[in-house]
């Protein structure tokens, strides 16, 4: 008997055509209030990469913008490595959903992947914390909200989501949590995007109102190698994200990603927009 399948990795399930291309299809665990959670487009996208023939090497950088909604149901994603060098690769992608009856793009990307090879390392961001939550301390799993997130068991440290909307403007919108996937699967590449997109809406925290917010444009860069993943496995990860700006409907923030035990695995800049 074949074993079920992850939620995440039906939701990032591809296909690939005579042409080329890759079909996916929309599923219900991680559908967010407007389309899928932007965490799990990341990684489809991304998937699309590392299922290529063409690929050569891991990848490094990654930046996704998100020019509208997903709706439920089958997309296209194009896939060019449009520049491959001897260590590394660039590569321009492309999202097509059905709008109105019409072939529409839904998200682009570029991705670069490359041939990395073992040099001196250093950190000017070490983790705030280390060795996972408290043993005893359980997990929260939000359910009732929006599906994509019962996908995460999240252990918040600090700037957790107000409890009261009360316009209090505060001095910080500094987030901390430890957070890996409710049913547990070891961490690749694909999971380690989704991941980057965990955080909610910093201008949340920093005005405590729940205001209308979203990603519009997220960039990824990964330091993980293959074998950091793989002593990461199915445990959790340190999170953390911290607003910068905020103005004229846009804010950004930046956030850093460590495995259980120190290693930075990933940092990661959004823009989001807002409304009042």
């Amino acid at each position: 008997m074949n074993a079920p399948v992850h939620p995440f990795d039906a939701a990032i399930a591809l296909q690939r055509t005579a042409q080329g291309d890759y079909l996916g299809h929309t599923t219900p665990a991680y559908r967010n209030m407007v389309g899928p959670f932007g965490g799990i487009t990341a990684a489809v996208l991304l998937n699309a990469v590392m299922q290529h023939p063409q690929r050569l090497g891991d990848p490094t950088a990654m930046t996704l913008n998100y020019a509208g909604p997903v709706p439920d149901g089958p997309f296209r994603i194009v896939a060019k490595p449009v520049r491959t060098n001897r260590s590394s690769q660039h590569w321009v992608l492309e999202q097509w959903v059905l709008e109105n009856g019409q072939d529409t793009i839904a998200t682009t990307a570029t991705v670069m992947t490359a041939a990395r090879k073992a040099t001196w390392s250093g950190s000017d961001i070490p983790a705030p914390a280390t060795g996972g939550p408290d043993a005893g301390v359980k997990p929260l799993v939000v359910t009732g909200f929006t599906p994509w997130l019962e996908q995460y068991a999240i252990v918040p440290i600090t700037g957790a989501i107000p409890s009261d909307w009360n316009d209090a403007i505060g001095e910080s919108s500094l987030s901390q949590l430890w957070v890996r996937k409710t049913m547990p699967r070891p961490l690749d590449f694909c999971g380690l995007v989704a991941a980057c997109d965990v955080f909610y809406p910093r201008i949340w925290l920093k005005r405590a109102r729940q205001v209308p917010a979203g990603t519009v444009s997220m960039t990824v860069y990964f330091h993980a190698n293959q074998s950091q993943l793989d002593a990461t496995g199915d445990g959790y990860l340190l999170a953390q994200a911290n607003g910068q700006e905020y103005r004229d409907n846009y804010a950004d923030q930046s956030g850093q990603l460590w495995s259980h035990n120190g290693q930075v695995l990933a940092t990661t800049h959004q823009l989001a927009y807002f409304k009042e």
